[in-house]
């Protein structure tokens, strides 16, 4: 499906936790954009898209948030709610999320910078792009 649960390590001592991540070592990427979601409103969805080239790593550094990834063939939902643990999200995945906990800090690491021209908003069309996209990537 091109997803991934990843756990990252965690440092503890009686001065709390600490959770490094490293671009090409903790990631599969280079990150080269670093953005959060927070006070997303109770009953919202966020997303309805995927990316024609774009690889992620999603992290709920605090609070609770739930995604769900799609492809043509299989969706799942991922409860995401351990700084601890990321989800990677590969090239041509549909993904929404939503149920966001109202202390829900959703970051992401990107492998690229921001570029409209990479986003799939359309589900139908998205549809048919990953079909071509995972039958000439098995």
């Amino acid at each position: 499906m091109n997803i991934q649960l990843m756990e990252f390590p965690r440092h503890m001592d009686e001065y709390g936790s600490l959770v490094p991540i490293e671009a090409s070592d903790s990631v599969p990427f280079d990150i080269k954009r670093v953005y959060y979601i927070y006070g997303v409103e109770k009953g919202v969805r966020r997303g309805f898209h995927s990316h024609a080239d774009l690889e992620q790593v999603l992290i709920c550094v605090s609070g609770h948030v739930r995604i769900l990834v799609k492809t043509p063939w299989e969706e799942q939902e991922i409860f995401l709610d351990d700084p601890q643990k990321g989800l990677y999200i590969g090239p041509m995945v549909w993904r929404e999320m939503f149920d966001f906990s109202g202390d829900a800090v959703l970051l992401v690491l990107a492998g690229d910078h921001y570029k409209v021209e990479d986003y799939i908003r359309d589900y139908n069309k998205y549809e048919q792009i990953a079909r071509q996209y995972f039958t000439e990537n098995q």
